[in-house]
């Protein structure tokens, strides 16, 4: 058995110990409890990494550089060599940049659920080299991102570890029943010791279900909510006025917009008993200290960013800051402190980058006029399978299907989008590496080494963009990726402590604090495209949302493989009834950019208005070969210019 750490697209970065039979993975399971490992896997994993060496070893592992022979998305390819498939990319890298600029090659670099060296190193420095167009991350976590910063700057989210210690949870807009399960169990000790623990939440997930308060707001209101019960401290008195004083600026500007909503308006708008509304609001003003646990789902709507600050704001406005078991918890990345970047070159002046929305690439593989400045010729993904993960899903395909597209994928299994690649390169996993693991959900970090030995001819993101820089005319030294080089990098951490930051040490306000000038927070940025949170309400043709949110069974489109999730729609049985709809028949779903069929599941977890179809379905996965992001518009977000998943609308009739 042998040791490493999950990368995954999840908060917890569990330690993992591995079970190698004739050296070959057998078994994938927690690490024993000790001074080396992550305290917050406490001794357990999911059932998805359990099962990960399915993937690892699947038969639609990519075992060699593959060229596409057939039409493409038609998965019709022809082994090749290495150095076939680099210099035939290469080839077209340089015709495109001389032909059109370096603006027609677009690197499509996501990288979620690497590890840090493959996702931070060279391949993200080459083309910064090049100054190709850097393709922003837009479609996750950007505009709560924004909305963190724009409030805290760079003030450390508490540690998950410490929610222990709280009265109250508040679990807004996350599932820890799904991602980052390792906060249920601290959850129940809050909830065995008297603590109380709502979620807010349009559907009632597995966390909801252990709540001592669930109010299902009508998505995209959350801004409405945290408002309204701001108003109410102000109404009621209630306002941490000593504490907005000495660590906060705005606060006049936030609660003067409050003041537009009362707890009446709120029920109203965000279709929830009123009873529920002032249970909360009872919870948040007569419970300390408290915990505010804010998710992505928030963002995932035209009003994100005005609902993240609403709800940043509201936790200013209660004053639970600067004592154990209080503050918020967000994303505990900004304590990974170790630099993984490529150095740059002395004497080498730095490209400027045009900048490229994630969600906007579509539209610029389509051709549309006035989506950029030139006509788009390579296409490099890596890390991502935006024929799945994209907004507009229809008009990404329509993109990745047009030939006069150079397309490549370096992916692990044969993906959607590996399907309309022109060249398709094997990539290693996590299992086959030398590098260092994060966590967003603790302040850990820790060293990984292979555990197997490569499958196929799979290469690592480095190794891949160290064999392409040599191609386009870089030097080895500043582009060495060879294991050797990287387990030489990861060694200077070996001694350092798998904890960044004790338990305990990262109360807010406390030790840590705001970055901004006096380390006060901010809810009211006038220089900012959103100064201060506000509703937009929308009008729209069809009546159900449409939610995607993760299960069980995926990490973002990974698994979906494996163990995909059931392809089904969720409604509340009151929409079915007024649709003469019943369990398990055939559904039509459809709006003006889509149609698909699939069965119909009736689940009263769902609220009235609202609809679901699980996250990260392959195209296989239904007859007309599209998912609930065919549904979901390219439209933005109020800050950052983030993915509006949650702004889909639908009509669901009999197929």
């Amino acid at each position: 058995m042998v040791r490493t750490a999950c990368p995954l697209d999840c908060p917890d970065a569990c330690s993992l110990e591995v079970t190698l039979t004739l050296g070959r993975i057998t078994k994938v399971d927690a690490a024993p409890i000790d001074e080396k490992s992550n305290p917050l896997t406490d001794g357990w994993i999911c059932k998805k990494v359990k099962h990960h060496a399915d993937r690892v070893y699947s038969p639609e592992r990519i075992m060699t550089p593959l060229i596409r022979v057939g039409s493409k998305g038609s998965g019709e390819f022809r082994r090749a060599t290495w150095n076939e498939a680099l210099d035939l990319v290469a080839a077209k890298i340089n015709t495109a940049i001389a032909e059109h600029g370096i603006d027609s090659v677009l690197p499509y670099l996501y990288n979620s659920s690497a590890s840090k060296l493959e996702s931070k190193y060279l391949m993200t420095h080459l083309f910064a080299r090049l100054g190709a167009p850097d393709i922003l991350h837009t479609i996750c976590a950007a505009t709560y991102g924004a909305a963190w910063d724009q409030t805290f700057g760079e003030m450390l989210s508490i540690d998950t570890l410490d929610v222990v210690d709280a009265k109250l949870v508040v679990v807004w807009g996350a599932n820890p029943a799904i991602s980052g399960t390792h906060l249920l169990p601290l959850l129940a000790k809050v909830q065995k010791a008297g603590g109380k623990l709502a979620v807010v939440d349009p559907r009632r997930t597995g966390t909801a279900s252990r709540s001592d308060l669930h109010l299902a707001i009508r998505p995209g209101t959350d801004v409405v909510l945290a408002y309204a019960l701001a108003n109410e401290f102000a109404r009621t008195g209630k306002v941490a006025e000593g504490f907005l004083a000495a660590h906060t600026v705005g606060s006049r500007e936030f609660l003067a917009e409050a003041r537009k909503y009362s707890l009446e308006d709120a029920s109203r708008i965000c279709d929830v008993p009123v009873e529920q509304v002032r249970e909360l609001f009872a919870m948040i003003s007569g419970s300390a200290p408290a915990v505010l646990r804010v998710g992505y789902g928030l963002e995932r709507n035209r009003n994100g960013g005005s609902g993240v600050l609403a709800v940043l704001g509201l936790w200013l406005i209660a004053g639970h800051f600067g004592t154990q078991g209080s503050g918020i918890l967000a994303s505990a990345s900004d304590g990974f402190s170790i630099d993984v970047r490529a150095s740059w070159p002395n004497g080498v002046a730095r490209p400027k980058r045009r900048e490229l929305n994630m969600n906007h690439v579509g539209r610029v593989l389509r051709g549309e006029r006035d989506a950029w400045p030139v006509p788009a010729k390579v296409l490099l993904v890596q890390g991502a399978n935006p024929a799945v993960t994209a907004v507009d899903q229809s008009g990404m395909l329509a993109g990745l299907s047009r030939d006069e597209i150079f397309t490549v994928v370096h992916e692990q299994v044969m993906t959607d989008t590996a399907k309309y690649a022109d060249v398709v390169l094997p990539a290693t996993t996590h299992f086959e590496v030398h590098d260092l693991v994060g966590s967003y959900g603790s302040y850990t970090a820790q060293v990984i080494e292979p555990v197997i030995d490569r499958v196929g001819e799979s290469r690592t993101n480095n190794e891949f963009a160290a064999d392409l820089a040599l191609r386009l005319g870089f030097g080895a030294d500043e582009f060495d990726g060879s294991p050797a080089a990287i387990a030489a990098r990861v060694a200077g951490q070996r001694g350092r402590s798998v904890k960044l930051r004790e338990v305990g040490t990262t109360v807010q306000f406390k030790d840590t604090f705001p970055t901004f000038d006096g380390r006060k927070a901010r809810l009211f940025s006038p220089d900012s495209e959103l100064p201060l949170p506000k509703f937009r309400e929308t009008t729209q043709k069809y009546p159900l949302v449409l939610i995607s949110p993760a299960t069980s069974h995926t990490i973002n489109s990974m698994f979906a493989d494996t163990d995909p999730p059931r392809v089904a729609i969720s409604m509340n049985p009151q929409d079915a009834a007024r649709r003469n709809l019943k369990d398990a028949t055939r559904v039509r779903v459809h709006n003006d950019s889509a149609e698909l069929e699939i069965d119909l599941v009736l689940d009263e977890s769902m609220r009235p208005g609202v609809c679901f179809i699980p996250k990260g379905l392959w195209l296989r996965a239904t007859r007309s070969g599209l998912t609930a992001n065919a549904f979901a518009p390219d439209d933005l977000s109020d800050l950052a210019s983030g993915a509006c998943f949650n702004d889909a609308r639908v009509e669901v009739t009999v197929a």
